[in-house]
């Protein structure tokens, strides 16, 4: 018995033994880290709430991984012979939306206390008090989100633990790992290189659960073997070194690059009682503002070149962003025009695109999202303009068939001209290659408007460009008119039947 180590590496005992309330741990793969946070979560746990005990919530990223820790605590359990009841399983039952999100519990009756582990990130955790574990946590889908909720959980006493390999140098794991280093956040950093862990005993420890011997050049070969098999990511998967760029799949430089500060950025809110008013205020309201806001700018496009837009459509939380691209002399497409609206009903952001398609000159067409609100709208448009209109459902084989080209017009400089601006900065960032695909993932972000309101977005100028982008590069014979005078805005135009009023698909 006397012959037997300890039950935990060095690496490991150090990690448990920080009381930190916020500490993060950058790690090679399989290193156990995984393995000794919960032998220390039993023990929280099962202790008294005034000995320290409190409830444990881990957050995996798929239920394969959370039901690997949820056997670790249990055998950690019985080796430490705590009571602690069966696993249960279940389903996150706080929020609807979440309700899929499965869920692996123990309890232990002595303590009062549970282990409760999730397959993925909850919306919300309303007011939780205990231990938060974020497990694998740069590719968490929203890591920003996790940490804000975290913050509540080490105001009431709470602590916050997050371990991961590395998804790159602009990861928000990794970044938060710098302001911690750099003091501009409060916490401690560990840091578990493979080699370092093998240093300190992992190979050892694999052949003593295997019942192997060990030996110097039996680890020597099983090290180089490992550092085989990942090949070109072992800098990253094992000896932390962040690749650059990472899962993000636009870089910062290559953003900047073709950022104009001359292109127009048209922002447009609007209150949510304006959706009721009656359909001639609307109109009406919206005319004036298209006129004001939208016409000089239209009004200024080269009528010899070809125009054409993306459309992304949101209502209440997400935007509506339309941008307008110009294909010019030397096929360099440009943007001219960037618009956005915010809360704008239904009715109103037909009329406003009716406004800008029928005013664009040698319009080629738009590609508009057609998925959720925004099937209604792009079938409208194609109604009233026919077959250069797309109405596309944005699904892993389109990405694959075409961020590539769009990363190419940004590389190569053959688009060019986006607004300068950090939300639509911010919103190119946030395409990420997932799984070998360059997509938009699900989670949202918040930015702060001028006025210091909240505004959602989900990536929602990036693939509004994108889809600009498609469609002026699509092989369709493009509208070629020259439009006659619109009539200014006044109370009586209700009744007229142009491009602008109650016309069309939408059954104005």
């Amino acid at each position: 018995m006397d012959n037997l180590p300890a039950a935990l590496l060095p690496y490991q005992q150090r990690w448990i033994a920080d009381p930190a309330p916020f500490k993060l741990c950058e790690k090679g793969r399989r290193t156990g880290l995984t393995w000794a946070e919960a032998a220390d979560d039993v023990l929280i746990a099962a202790a008294a709430k005034s000995a320290g005990g409190q409830n444990i919530y881990y957050i995996g990223t798929d239920q394969e991984m959370t039901e690997e820790y949820i056997q670790a605590c249990a055998g950690w359990a019985k080796a430490f012979n705590r009571a602690a009841g069966e696993i249960e399983d279940g389903f996150w039952d706080e929020d609807k939306e979440d309700s899929h999100i499965k869920t692996f519990t123990i309890k232990f009756p002595d303590s009062g206390h549970k282990i409760l582990a999730l397959a993925s990130r909850p919306r919300k955790l309303r007011g939780r008090q205990g231990v938060l574990v974020g497990d694998e946590a740069a590719f968490q889908d929203d890591l920003a989100a996790l940490i804000k909720a975290a913050m509540a959980f080490l105001i009431w006493g709470g602590k916050v633990r997050l371990i991961s390999t590395h998804d790159g140098e602009d990861n928000a794991f990794n970044q938060l790992i710098q302001e911690v280093r750099a003091g501009k956040r409060k916490g401690n950093v560990h840091r578990v290189p493979f080699r370092d862990a093998v240093e300190e005993g992992l190979f050892r420890r694999i052949c003593l659960r295997l019942g192997q011997s060990w030996s110097a050049s039996a680890e020597a070969a099983w090290v180089k073997e490992t550092y085989e098999y990942y090949g070109d990511d072992a800098d990253e998967e094992l000896d932390l070194i962040p690749s650059k760029g990472g899962g993000i799949y636009l870089t910062m430089g290559m953003i900047l690059s073709r950022m104009s500060k001359d292109t127009p950025i048209i922002r447009g809110g609007w209150t949510p009682e304006f959706a009721y008013a009656s359909e001639a205020a609307r109109w009406h309201t919206i005319n004036d503002w298209c006129n004001e806001n939208l016409l000089p700018h239209l009004e200024r496009l080269n009528p010899n070149q070809h125009h054409a837009m993306g459309g992304d459509y949101g209502r209440v939380g997400d935007l509506t962003v339309y941008p307008i691209v110009e294909e010019g002399p030397d096929l360099i497409r440009r943007v001219k025009c960037w618009v956005e609206l915010s809360q704008c009903p239904y009715r109103q952001q037909e009329q406003i695109f009716n406004f800008i398609a029928s005013r664009l000159p040698r319009f080629r067409g738009a590609a508009l999202d057609s998925i959720g609100i925004g099937a209604t709208l792009a079938e409208f448009a194609r109604q009233k303009y026919g077959s250069i209109i797309e109405e596309v459902k944005l699904s892993e084989k389109f990405y694959l068939e075409n961020m590539p080209r769009f990363k190419a017009a940004l590389e190569d400089g053959m688009l060019d001209d986006i607004p300068q601006d950090d939300q639509i900065r911010d919103d190119l960032r946030a395409i990420k290659k997932i799984e070998g695909v360059p997509k938009m993932p699900n989670a949202k972000s918040q930015k702060k408007s001028a006025d210091g309101k909240r505004l959602q977005r989900h990536g929602d100028g990036a693939i509004a460009l994108f889809l600009a982008d498609y469609a002026m590069q699509r092989d369709i014979a493009p509208i070629d008119w020259t439009p006659g005078p619109h009539k200014r805005a006044g109370w009586d135009d209700a009744n007229n039947q142009d491009d602008n009023q109650f016309t069309g698909a939408g059954g104005w």
